[in-house]
């Protein structure tokens, strides 16, 4: 598969991972934890990417907000209101059916988000960085709500391309269930949401790209990591970690080192689809475990 879409005629973006990520403990184990104001909780959300095929991945995020059940508790059986299949997860705002932001229990609050241009392939094989941070009710959030700004854009191989939405649309909405949530404290849950830029950008003609978003929820807790090394770098390679439930990608970094997170627990091949003459390898078996890191042996790629 991947070698179809790295020899396909138009780029493939294999970007991926809005973070979203709500805590309230000091990363210092032995500090006190943070005080949350009362009938609060503290979101805090971080960036990272899954690596693409191109030299930039230019986003342009302006706000972020989050909508809360005020009347739901972590204690209430109301899971029927989540009732509905992952490929309804992300959506425009303007052509979304939220049957919910109506109801007087829910409540939109933004985020403290520095606004401007991100540039996706900076954060890769594991890195991401501090992107909004607030307090909002205490309750159940059910969606997140990211407003663009109009400098979105690829840049491949030294040339432009603006990265258009559908009918100017800038609000995409990702839906979340409770249950999705990892639960540090009552008050600091964690959730990372995987930008899937395989699926979510399609190139409609020569120059012009669509913004389709496609997003993929996971926690740290919850799923795992595979990481390796692949040598010589100048085999360009594309790193596909897939088995028949899920997919996922990354790109050698500058000294071969790569990483895939958000796995769900199960058994896993490592497919490396090798360039510049170097033949392809598979690695079988790889077994991914909750809330751990697998590293397999590092591969040298042979012509």
């Amino acid at each position: 598969m991947k070698n179809i879409l790295r020899k396909a005629g138009w780029p493939v973006l294999l970007m991926g991972i809005l973070s979203v990520v709500i805590y309230a403990c000091s990363k210092n184990e032995s500090a006190a934890p943070e005080k949350v104001p009362e009938g609060k909780q503290k979101v805090s959300l971080m960036l990272t990417d899954d690596p693409g095929l191109f030299d930039k991945v230019n986003i342009d995020i302006r706000k972020v907000e989050v909508l809360t059940d005020t009347c739901a508790t972590t204690a209430r059986n109301d899971d029927d209101d989540d009732d509905w299949d992952d490929r309804d997860r992300c959506g425009w705002w303007e052509d979304w059916r939220d049957r919910w932001h109506d109801r007087d229990c829910f409540v939109w609050d933004s985020l403290g988000v520095k606004p401007g241009v991100y540039d996706m392939l900076q954060l890769r094989n594991g890195l991401d960085t501090s992107l909004a941070t607030g307090y909002v009710p205490k309750g159940r959030i059910r969606s997140i709500r990211i407003t663009l700004g109009t400098e979105n854009s690829l840049v491949k191989d030294g040339v432009t391309y603006p990265l258009r939405s559908i009918n100017g649309q800038v609000k995409i909405v990702i839906r979340v269930r409770h249950h999705e949530w990892d639960e540090v404290t009552p008050d600091n849950l964690q959730l990372w949401l995987d930008f899937d830029v395989q699926r979510s950008i399609v190139r409609v003609s020569n120059g012009r790209f669509i913004l389709k978003p496609y997003i993929h929820v996971w926690t740290v807790k919850q799923t795992g990591a595979v990481s390796g090394k692949v040598l010589p770098v100048d085999a360009q390679s594309v790193i596909t970690v897939y088995n028949n439930a899920d997919s996922l990608y990354a790109l050698p970094g500058r000294s071969g080192e790569w990483k895939v997170r958000g796995l769900k627990p199960g058994t896993y091949n490592v497919f490396v689809n090798a360039g510049n003459g170097y033949r392809d390898t598979t690695v079988t078996d790889v077994k991914v475990e909750r809330a751990r890191e697998t590293r397999i042996p590092a591969i040298t790629l042979k012509k």
